[in-house]
């Protein structure tokens, strides 16, 4: 494996199983899909600072590896129990610009303002399956008893007025036990 691989992610999910890859194929609302599925949804933030990026985010939202982005995490719930953990990265700079916003959403759901705002623009997914090297996989599995080997992730760029927004949803196993 070259040093870059782990950094990859790819136009297509390689190698997912059936079960999963309805998910990361869809391309409506993660937000919606998961409470049509639910009694109760719950969006619980438990981080959101100036941070810096990962590695394998600095390119794709044209950061120096020393500069501070807002950093927003949140686990989505459905009933009880975690289902995605959420990871959104905007550029400092643009949080007086579109996404000025962003700072005050709380408990609220990121993707019900992305998708109820016809100006914003999705990219296209990139995929990878997550394991203990990389960052995001640890901080979604704090809330798993039994951590798997590894977790599938996707993540899209969101464009208003030209300023990126990066999402990265990571799919816990329970997404798995809800109906499709």
């Amino acid at each position: 494996m070259s040093a870059n691989q782990p950094l990859t992610w790819h136009p297509v999910p390689v190698n997912a199983a059936v079960n999963i890859r309805w998910w990361l194929l869809h391309r409506d609302s993660l937000t919606q899909l998961i409470q049509q599925r639910c009694s109760r949804f719950l969006v619980d933030p438990v981080f959101q600072s100036l941070a810096p990026a990962c590695i394998d985010e600095l390119a794709m939202m044209n950061l120096r590896n020393s500069e501070l982005a807002l950093v927003r995490e949140v686990y989505l719930y459905c009933n009880d129990t975690p289902v995605v953990f959420a990871h959104s990265v905007v550029a400092r700079k643009h949080l007086n610009g579109a996404w000025r916003g962003l700072s005050r959403l709380g408990n609220r759901s990121l993707g019900t303002l992305l998708f109820t705002n016809p100006m914003i623009k999705r990219a296209e997914f990139g995929y990878k399956q997550l394991n203990t090297h990389h960052p995001l996989f640890k901080r979604a599995c704090q809330r798993l008893q039994t951590p798997p080997p590894s977790l599938w992730a996707r993540r899209s760029l969101f464009l208003l007025q030209e300023q990126p927004i990066l999402v990265t949803e990571v799919f816990l196993p329970a997404i798995l036990r809800l109906k499709i």
